[in-house]
């Protein structure tokens, strides 16, 4: 272990219960964990452990309901322990009994519920709030008013569920939430809270809810049963389904730094014994679930205040995935204990390769939110881009292979280097071609701009493993039927990619692929239009505009981002807000028609526009590149086509796709 990391593997202690290292990971989830009854299922168990022996400190749970009746949720989506408490606890104690094996502390998360963020797929079209306020998705459902009777029964549920908790072996819970603008965060802010009872008005009735809620657990469980509290320290909300983004100069609409350091004291005068802090809101999704876009690190500084005005432990999550950043900011007192979660579904064992000074095998979160945020919206499950095994590791692990095999890889992109990976773990030889001199296909131009440099890691993350497993890789060579020949490969994987889409305008003078300009092939210029508004154009357009390029997108479609995805909400929106906030043109139902002098002229309708540029960039998205497959389609007993080759995604369903396909061979 590097000395510079020591610090993230000293003991900690929140409240009276000792914690082996400084890692948390984080709440995410848990779609896929439980069953209809609200008890963790064996996925669920499995899920946990693995982070547990991947040298987590103390792991936090997702979201756990304490009752379904106020807020009815569709099951099973989250787990309820007051559903089947005696259920419940055999599962949970199986759970933690496991955990605890590894010195792991386990923290259940205990949900208010969500109020005006509510997910449509899982509570329906109807909503609770404080107050009678508009749904965040649902336009037009304005929120029915909780009732005295119906905070009082939540209060109880809270301590019915600890209760039952700490019987299953749970070291202590964690209140979700006076954070993200859930259920609790909306009592807390003003702008959301109109109440007139004791539960709204002044900054300590907004919090009393939150307050009653960690006394009723200690009276129940004990002063020393420990409690922490998710909390945003800052809403960053400019309006209603409004966010202000980093550097923007805006009057904040939620909780600002003063009032969330006031909040700060007076939870913790209630009882709280940790803050699990960060900023955002479902208004600024993108603050609390940051895509690539937001720098690491991003809570910090907003930690370092809110260590200041409290004297219990403070967590710190929110892109801290790098050891240096992680074990500085604990050295130089802005947190206490560092949080993942995202980057701990990517590589459970993350803590001991850190702790092994193996920094270099970490797997990368590419923070594309693809797997886990984006899955859960959309299917309610939890898993992961860059590791398909995340959320069902029992079934979805990898076993030794009962016959060896010779495997041909044609392709050294993301598909082709986890199907190398994946069959040569299990045991068969394996050998890879790429026609070119490097590893990463698309990826290579696609992780070029600063925010998407993990794209990048994890192209050297493959180099490393493929290294480690003695795969041979020959380089500079385009593969041909001849050569499958001789190979007589057992297997043949097709892998290879695809190729830009043209346009004839790409025959026109100053016209540039993105390819080209992103590898440095053709210069960008200072100002330039770019030709398709999907997320290659929207992410070049951001990049050069950082670059201090003009810039202009085109798009044939009504909307950006049409065509791209379905991406993560908290990516999507912050991507459009940047462009916005950067001042990048957009022409959207139009065409560029051609070159003229000192411009192109973009037709939109029947009109004509003439934009001066110095170059246009085609990013009109890409066509799989099959001339190979279709030659040698029968050249082996088994022959495979996946990744872009097969059909043009993204990078999640490239290495989902080359998994599933070598881990059966």
């Amino acid at each position: 272990m590097k000395n510079s990391h020591d610090i993230l593997f000293s003991p900690t202690r929140i409240g009276r219960l000792g914690i082996k290292n400084r890692y948390v990971m984080e709440p995410i989830g848990p779609g896929g964990l439980c069953d209809a009854d609200g008890t963790f299922n064996a996925r669920g168990v499995n899920y946990y452990v693995e982070r547990a022996r991947g040298g987590a400190g103390l792991i936090i749970t997702g979201v756990t309901m304490v009752e379904n009746e106020i807020e009815r949720c569709a099951l099973p989506s989250m787990p309820c322990p007051t559903l089947n408490p005696l259920n419940f606890v055999k599962t949970g104690k199986v759970l933690t009994e496991r955990v605890h094996a590894y010195d792991t502390r386990m923290f259940l998360q205990l949900s208010a519920g969500f109020g005006r963020v509510s997910v449509p797929s899982v509570v329906g079209s109807t909503a609770v709030g404080p107050s009678p306020i508009p749904h965040r998705w649902l336009p037009g459902v304005v929120c029915r008013e909780l009732t005295h009777v119906e905070i009082k029964t939540l209060v109880r549920k809270f301590a019915d569920s600890a209760e039952i908790a700490r019987t299953a072996g749970f070291d202590g819970v964690e209140i979700h939430a006076v954070h993200e603008g859930y259920l609790l965060d909306q009592f807390a802010i003003a702008m959301f809270n109109q109440r007139r009872d004791e539960y709204g008005g002044n900054l300590e009735n907004r919090l009393r809810f939150a307050t009653e809620i960690v006394q009723a657990i200690k009276a129940r469980c004990g002063a020393d049963y420990p409690v922490s509290l998710r909390y945003s320290l800052k809403s960053f909300i400019k309006d209603w389904l409004k966010g202000g983004l980093p550097g923007e100069a805006f009057e904040e609409k939620g909780r600002d730094i003063p009032e969330g350091i006031e909040a700060a004291k007076i939870l913790e005068q209630a009882g709280y014994d940790a803050f699990n802090g960060d900023v955002g809101s479902y208004d600024s999704w993108y603050w609390s679930h940051p895509p690539m876009y937001q720098a690491k690190g991003l809570y910090l500084p907003y930690n370092a205040i809110l260590k200041q005005a409290v004297s219990v432990p403070v967590i710190t999550a929110g892109r801290m995935d790098d050891p240096d950043l992680a074990a500085e900011a604990i050295r130089s007192g802005k947190t206490d204990l560092v949080g993942l979660a995202r980057p701990l579904l990517a590589d459970p064992y993350l803590p001991q390769k850190v702790r092994a000074g193996k920094t270099d095998r970490i797997r990368p979160c590419l923070s594309c939110q693809e797997g886990c945020m984006g899955r859960l919206a959309a299917f309610g499950q939890v898993s992961c881009a860059v590791n398909p095994a995340c959320g069902r590791e029992a079934e979805y692990g990898l076993t030794p292979a009962l016959e060896r095999k010779h495997v041909m890889v044609v392709g050294g992109g993301v598909a082709g280097l986890e199907a190398a990976r994946v069959a040569a773990l299990r045991g068969h030889v394996v050998a890879l071609y790429e026609k070119s001199d490097r590893l990463g296909g698309v990826v290579i131009p696609g992780g070029v701009p600063d925010f998407k440099a993990d794209d990048h890691a994890l192209i050297r993350w493959y180099e490393r493993e493929l290294r480690a497993l003695k795969i041979p890789m020959t380089f500079n060579t385009e593969v041909t039927e001849d050569l499958v020949a001789r190979a007589a490969p057992d297997v043949l994987i097709v892998a290879t990619g695809a190729k830009p889409k043209l346009l004839p305008l790409a025959n026109e003078p100053h016209v540039y692929t993105a390819e080209e300009v992103l590898n440095g092939d053709k210069p960008a210029d200072d100002a330039t239009v770019i030709v398709g508004a999907g997320l290659v154009g929207c992410e070049l357009a951001l990049w050069l505009s950082e670059k201090g390029k003009a810039t202009t997108l085109v798009e044939v479609e009504p909307k950006i981002l049409a065509r791209a995805g379905p991406l993560c909400h908290a990516n999507a929106e912050m991507l459009k807000e940047l462009l916005r906030f950067r001042k990048v043109g957009l022409m959207t139902s139009s065409t560029v028609e051609h070159w003229t002098e000192g411009g192109f002229l973009v037709r939109t309708g029947d009109t004509e526009t003439f934009v001066a540029a110095d170059s246009a960039i085609l990013a009109i998205g890409y066509e799989p590149e099959r001339r190979l497959y279709d030659k040698v389609r029968n050249a082996a007993p088994e022959v495979y086509v996946f990744g872009d080759a097969r059909r043009v995604q993204n990078i999640m369903y490239a290495i989902w796709d080359a998994y599933e396909v070598a881990r059966a061979l």
